[in-house]
């Protein structure tokens, strides 16, 4: 007598190939499922690449209280859930056992010891080969057809009758990259709330003198304190030709953009010397100038560089009395009177109402459908937390997925 054939896995088609997605498929492969990701692009992990091309910035190391209080008060308690399924430390953990040795940054930073994103997807991908899941990349989700998934691909149109579907098609930054949002309509159709996408991590309007302008467009001012509405935080900024842009300003962005949008601008207060009290600035510039220019002499003894200067300048004629001069060191004050739009924005704000879903991340209006990544309504800034929630939103719907399998 022989034994009875064991019956077939159950099959899932994870839809988008970014972090979110070959999360999902790497952990419903390994629970024995049969994965199938589609990709529209060329090829996998495009806004990956690009998120790793000044240096791929993993997670943050920061203790669990401040890390959740840098993602959007709305969305902060679901985000927690997500990081208690996949923690920062599983994401190093995952990342190591790549091959991908880690080092955590003076910032508390953690990246590869590589600095780079290629080498870590290539090893992730032979994983997924290993674990036999299959990817089609030129597959172009289109929605829902008799019950099936529909695709368009370079052969035409092809369908497809999973026993489960994880979306991971993400926001609306970065169109180029293939996060253009093309899916909303579908899910509308589908009775599934979506919130309008807006720029998030993006830069802002201000009005610079021509001088600065045409000067100081793409110098760094670094190791500043950034203040708006009695929130603070330390990091760089960027002067651009059209305002100001930078990690300090997009740690703030959120807020920004919804004063502009709510008073028509915004004030953004930059101390230059954060680690120096006002009146300790005071007591150096009491020092002697000699016959150096105010410029040359704020360079020696404070070591503010010429971009910083012509900051301070923004506000008009440097104060020539030490405490004045000082304040004004301690709060260069600037007008923000626009954002800058989805397409020069980092990530999105907006997309699938966490109300949609349910603790899994499955649609309540679409049973056996999970939503993933940044199609999802939620907001952080970069510093690692952008990717962190992703990869960890995929590992909760791939969860979420293989439990309401097994479930049925």
């Amino acid at each position: 007598m022989t034994d009875a054939p064991s019956s077939a896995p159950s099959t899932v088609t994870v839809i988008g190939a970014g972090p979110a997605g070959l999360m999902a498929a790497e952990r419903l492969a390994s629970a024995g499922l049969r994965v199938t990701v589609h990709e529209r692009m060329p090829s996998v992990g495009r806004k990956f690449l690009l998120a790793g091309r000044g240096g791929l910035n993993l997670t943050h190391s920061e203790p669990l209280a401040p890390f959740l209080d840098r993602y959007d008060a709305p969305a902060r308690e679901r985000v927690a859930e997500w990081l208690a399924a996949f923690s920062p430390a599983d994401l190093t953990a995952w990342a190591e056992g790549l091959g991908q040795e880690t080092f955590v940054g003076s910032s508390g930073r953690v990246f590869p010891r590589t600095m780079k994103a290629s080498p870590l997807l290539r090893a992730w991908l032979t994983r997924l080969e290993s674990l036999g899941v299959e990817i089609r990349v030129r597959s172009r989700w289109t929605g829902w057809k008799d019950g099936a998934l529909s695709f368009d691909t370079p052969e035409g149109e092809q369908l497809e009758q999973p026993d489960a579907v994880i979306l991971a098609l993400g926001g609306a930054s970065w169109a180029r990259m293939g996060s253009d949002a093309a899916w909303v309509p579908e899910l509308e159709t589908a009775g599934v709330a979506v919130a309008p996408f807006q720029p998030s991590n993006v830069g802002f309007d201000v009005a610079w003198s021509p001088l600065l302008r045409e000067r100081f467009a793409g110098q760094p001012i670094k190791g500043v304190a950034l203040t708006h509405a009695g929130r603070t935080v330390r990091g760089e900024a960027m002067i651009a030709a059209y305002g100001i842009e930078g990690g300090g300003v997009y740690a703030l962005s959120a807020d920004l953009r919804d004063a502009i949008a709510r008073d028509g601008k915004a004030e953004l207060t930059l101390d230059l010397r954060p680690a120096i009290s006002r009146q300790a600035l005071t007591q150096k510039l009491l020092k002697p100038r000699g016959k150096d220019s105010l410029s040359n002499w704020l360079r020696k003894i404070l070591h503010l560089d010429p971009a910083a200067i012509a900051l301070l300048r923004e506000g008009g004629p440097l104060p020539s009395e030490p405490g004045p001069l000082a304040a004004r060191i301690k709060g260069v004050t600037l007008t923000l009177t626009g954002v800058q739009g989805l397409s020069r924005a980092i990530s999105s704000a907006g997309g699938v109402t966490l109300d949609a879903v349910d603790d899994h991340l499955m649609l309540k209006a679409k049973p056996g459908v999970f939503v993933a990544g940044e199609m999802l309504d939620w907001e952080a800034p970069t510093g690692g937390y952008l990717l962190q929630a992703a990869f960890a939103s995929g590992a909760v719907a791939a969860n979420g997925a293989a439990a309401w399998l097994k479930a049925r």
